[in-house]
Formats: C-alpha cells, structure tokens, sequence
C-alpha cells in the first residue's frame, strides 16, 4: 500500500494480476502450436480415406504401434493425449483470464451501445469459435474415438465408422462437421497471427505477409477436414 493510502488521504494502489498478461498470452501461443501440429497431422492421416479402407484402417492401427518394444502399446498415442489435454487447459484458461481481464479493463461501452472492439471478423468471434470447437471436439471424441455415437462404432475400423457417419440421411452431422471446421480455420487464421506477435516473429513489414500465408494456412486445412465427411456424404467415398 503507499503513503497516500496509509494516511488515509488516497486511493488504494490497484493489485498487480498474479500471472503476468504476457505470460499468458506466451502460454496461449505455446499450446496453440502443440494444438495445431496435432491438427495438422490429424488432418493428413483423415485423408487416408480417400486410398481405400486398407490404407486408413492400417494407419489407425499403426499408431497405435509407434515406438514399440520401447514403449508398450499405444504408449506414444498416450503420450500424445496427454500433451494435448494439458495443452488444452493451458489454452482455455489463459484465454479465459486474458478476456475476463480484458472485460475489466474496459467497463465503459463504446458509443452506440456496444462493447465490441475493432477488428476482424475472425479476432471479434474467437471466444464463441473456441466454444463450438470445444464442443465439437466432445461429440468427435464420442463418435469416432470411442464409438459411442456412431452407427458402426466399431475399434479400428475407421473407413466403416465413418461412411456410417457421413452419409446422406444423417446430413446433420456433415453440416455439424463442417460448421465446426470452419469455426476452426478462423480460430487457425487469427491464432496463427497473434501468435507470432506473441514470439515476437512479426514486424511490419511482415505482417501482410504473415496475415496472408495465416489465411491460406487456415483455408487448406479446412479444405481438407471437410473433404472428408462431404466425399462420403455425396458418394465419393
């Protein structure tokens, strides 16, 4: 407290957050690599399916192999659940203090009546992208990963599992799928972008450059996650 506010005579200095802002936004960046490497590879292995049942059914039980004798079965596939779900926390929670912590900074709103800051139309919806990934990520987990909500639901056979997923009568979970996704390629796009501000890659002179390799970055992979359910779906697959 200072010596004004010791006398009695000036307000109370405001408390310092405990976790620095840029400490958080350092973790946000950091975990969204982690978060988008797995993407990325995720995205190359789903297009297996477009080689035939053999190919993506090898791939999924090859995974499960890695690194064996060294490690046990489906030892590096746990390996790598873990590193994802603390990345995810990590993620959630500094996004959650940064936004709550912005929220405080601004109790003012803007003329007109509104709150909502400048910016890309992807910067402006991050928080409800984040919540549709969030619980698309909990229904993926359900149908593909343990079978709960699938049709065939049946461990490894991937190519089965999702042609029974996709097909024309359940258009619902195609149009889910691919709402999901591109909530994803504008959550990539921006978080690609921030990010590197965060490492401090990005000058200004680079930074047209980085907003448009961003963008095509976040356009490829949403071309080729939604491949997929929209092949089986119009019979390509």
């Amino acid at each position: 407290m200072s010596e004004k506010s010791r006398a009695g005579g000036g307000v109370a200095e405001p408390r310092r957050p405990r976790t620095p802002s840029a400490y958080l936004k350092f973790v946000m960046a950091v975990s969204g690599v982690f978060l988008l490497l797995y993407v990325v590879l995720h995205m190359i292995g789903n297009l297996k399916i477009f080689f035939g049942p053999e190919a993506i059914d090898h791939y999924a039980a090859w995974l499960r192999t890695i690194l064996e004798p060294a490690l046990p079965h489906e030892g590096m596939l746990w390996i790598v659940r873990v590193v994802l779900l603390v990345s995810v926390v990590a993620h959630i929670w500094s996004a959650t203090v940064l936004t709550l912590r912005a929220k405080r900074a601004r109790p003012i709103k803007y003329a007109g009546g509104t709150n909502k800051v400048k910016g890309s139309y992807a910067a402006r919806t991050m928080r409800w992208g984040g919540v549709i990934i969030a619980l698309f990520v909990v229904y993926h987990l359900l149908d593909l990963t343990t079978g709960t909500l699938n049709p065939n639901g049946e461990h490894l056979q991937v190519y089965d599992n999702v042609t029974a997923d996709f097909t024309l009568a359940r258009w619902y979970v195609t149009l889910f799928y691919v709402l999901a996704v591109v909530a994803l390629g504008f959550h990539v796009r921006h978080g690609i972008w921030s990010g590197i501000q965060t490492l401090g890659l990005s000058t200004n002179s680079r930074e047209r450059t980085i907003k448009a390799v961003s963008t095509a970055f976040a356009v490829v992979l949403t071309l080729g996650f939604v491949s997929v359910p929209l092949a089986v779906t119009f019979g390509v697959v």
